[in-house]
């Protein structure tokens, strides 16, 4: 009985696709490369198997398989699943890292429903190279998995100046300062200024923290907080991963 069950919820699920074209009732969607490949020989797809697109734009379609061939899948939309839902203004601005590093914290803060990633460089920066089109990928990977309708924006790197000179006024800056005196913990101070504010950004320093020059001009942005999270030196992938669980915790009333 338990195992027939399982079949039955397995058989329910669908598997989810982003998809560059703007999607409607009808259209034909061809799909290549890597998601062709997953389509045909991992989950051995067939005529009639029901796939669920995203573009990013409109919201969530079922589609359904037309057609396989050696090059792409044909898919053709049939339904309208679910209205577009956009998330929290929430930005990640963080150092680059190894690239496994930032990996995970891409794959992570997509999951926790990320606006966009901002890479910044800073004094103490140890790597300076990014594979944008690997990230890229990380990115719709990780909101296909965990059932979103958007997709973060990666943008290109800037120097950690040029981010707090075009900070904006109305949005919070939270300073994750492993360096921070105040002793003043991220829920506490969040839950002070939820609704003082729609827009946020988290900052995250790199390996080895920020410069004391550094510190000083981020704590000169209009609407920067500096928090503590907690009395361990977190990696900044981690790092990230908790100040935004905080973040969200907070404004979605979970805690």
């Amino acid at each position: 009985m338990i195992r027939f069950l399982y079949i039955k919820i397995m058989q329910k699920s669908k598997t989810r696709l982003f998809v560059k074209n703007k999607l409607s009732i009808n259209i034909l969607v061809y799909i290549k490369e890597k998601q062709h490949h997953f389509i045909k020989n991992v989950l051995r797809g067939k005529n009639d198997d029901e796939i669920l697109l995203l573009d990013n734009q409109t919201g969530e379609w079922l589609s359904r398989i037309i057609s396989i061939n050696r090059d792409n899948t044909v898919l053709q939309v049939f339904k309208k699943n679910k209205k577009l839902i956009q998330e929290s203004d929430i930005w990640l601005a963080f150092a680059p890292i190894k690239q496994h590093r930032i990996n995970i914290t891409i794959q992570k803060a997509t999951e926790l429903g990320i606006s966009k990633f901002i890479p910044c460089l800073t004094d103490h920066t140890n790597n300076h190279f990014i594979n944008y089109r690997n990230l890229d990928l990380n990115i719709v990977e990780a909101a296909e998995q965990s059932q979103r309708s958007t997709l973060p924006i990666l943008e290109r790197q800037m120097t950690l100046e040029e981010l707090i000179l075009n900070h904006s006024k109305n949005r919070a800056l939270v300073f994750c300062n492993e360096n921070s005196n105040s002793g003043a913990s991220i829920y506490s101070t969040l839950n002070k200024i939820k609704n003082k504010f729609s827009k946020w950004t988290i900052l995250i320093g790199p390996e080895g923290g920020f410069s004391h020059k550094e510190v000083e001009m981020i704590l000169q942005c209009e609407n920067n907080y500096s928090v503590s999270l907690g009395p361990r030196i977190l990696r900044s992938d981690t790092a990230a991963t908790a100040a935004l669980f905080c973040l969200q915790s907070i404004l979605e009333n979970n805690y």
